[in-house]
């Protein structure tokens, strides 16, 4: 197969981004994963969703994959935090910032199947047939992925976008960071009386966050947290029995609730890894940051990676570097680093902060929360990092070409 800029390992949603991100800067790319990306969403099986902030969206809009997805994304108007344990709640409201919505939920199937209408027939873009990676061999000049049919696929550099469990990662030998949280996430769509005006929940449970995330109509996505053996046994539960626990842990607020289904249940796991970059590799999404989905902030965090990987490599060959020079990556690396380790330690707080029942912790909570309630200015901030737009962001965050 003939040699492009860069090899893409992974054809989920940020390893179809990153492949048009690149594409669109005008690098050449091949994208490889062990399944067929188009076979994997032809079922429409996967209930998943994901939250996709308002920098997000821009990024998606200026690649030219947001328009397909538009009628069916539900914007987010509003969030409402609660605990269980306090009365006291936050409410964001969009409006304090502007005119435009905090993000949007999105279907994950909806998403890769505009992504790979963008990708098939892009001039710069070569979908290999699935393989699976065996090894990865780098010299001073490139890096080649061969895969197990005996395939060779060369580039300036590889990107690793295949996950928590990267195999391109494990093959140029980056340590990894595991913490598990003993929990697991149940996922479903939530039919509803009541309509949810675009107002997304999170409540803080005892033993983990229960998020209900506007869908179109009376609908909701539901990602429930809960101790692993909790989550299981309720996983299990039928309809009736689900509504009934669900209505009891969430309330009434949007009248009757029953699952539409099919229910699925993850476990989670906090993974980092030691680098975002290696010899001619980088890392992106989940294969270098793979974070509880407690602040809906998974993906997003992914296509900041993507963005800055595709600006830096952008400017590169603009001047004529080589894109895959170590210069070149660590640049790369010094704008995404302190970015990913704060939101990832910040998260992780936030799951242990709301975790605990011990009352000098819950009076922490308590205070924090009608802090934020109060100040209009902390409420202003943390509104823009829901949507994304804090600090200096990469120019496809901001809505313009790489």
């Amino acid at each position: 197969m003939e040699r492009t800029d860069a090899v893409v390992a992974g054809a989920g949603l940020s390893g179809l981004s990153a492949t048009l991100a690149l594409a669109e800067a005008g690098l050449t790319v091949t994208m490889v994963d062990r399944t067929d990306p188009r076979a994997a969403v032809a079922g429409k099986g996967d209930v998943r969703t994901t939250a996709i902030s308002l920098s997000s969206r821009r990024l998606l809009e200026t690649l030219d994959a947001w328009t397909a997805v538009a009628d069916r994304a539900e914007p987010i108007l509003d969030i409402r935090v609660s605990d269980a344990e306090s009365p006291i709640h936050l409410h964001f409201d969009h409006r304090v910032v502007g005119d435009q919505p905090m993000g949007h939920i999105v279907v994950n199937d909806d998403l890769k199947s505009s992504l790979l209408d963008r990708l098939e027939g892009h001039p710069n873009v070569t979908i290999a047939d699935p393989g699976m990676i065996e090894s990865l061999e780098v010299s001073g000049a490139g890096a080649a992925l061969f895969l197990a049919d005996g395939r060779r696929l060369e580039g300036s550099l590889v990107i690793a976008a295949d996950g928590r469990e990267s195999a391109v990662r494990r093959l140029v030998g980056l340590r990894t960071t595991r913490l598990p949280y003993c929990q697991s996430s149940i996922i479903d769509t939530i039919g509803h009386d009541e309509p949810h005006h675009g107002l997304a929940h999170e409540r803080f449970l005892p033993g983990g966050p229960l998020a209900l995330l506007p869908l179109s109509g009376n609908r909701s996505a539901l990602v429930w947290t809960e101790r692993k053996a909790v989550a299981e046994r309720i996983a299990k539960l039928d309809d009736a029995s689900f509504s009934a626990a669900l209505l009891e842990r969430f309330g009434a607020s949007l009248g009757g609730l029953r699952p539409l289904g099919p229910r699925r249940l993850y476990p989670l796991e906090m993974v980092t890894a030691e680098s975002f970059i290696a010899d001619r590799v980088a890392l992106v999404g989940d294969a270098v940051h793979a974070i509880h989905p407690v602040a809906g902030q998974g993906f997003n965090l992914g296509l900041r990676d993507v963005a800055a990987l595709a600006e830096v490599l952008a400017d590169a060959i603009r001047v004529g570097l080589d894109p895959g020079a170590p210069t070149v990556l660590r640049d790369y690396q010094r704008r995404r680093r302190f970015d990913s380790v704060s939101l990832t330690a910040s998260t992780d707080g936030l799951v242990r902060l709301f975790s605990n029942d011990i009352a000098p912790v819950r009076a922490v909570r308590d205070l924090g929360l009608g802090m934020v309630q109060r100040i209009p200015a902390f409420k202003r901030v943390a509104i823009r990092h829901a949507m994304g737009t804090l600090g200096t962001l990469p120019r496809l965050l901001r809505g313009e070409p790489s």
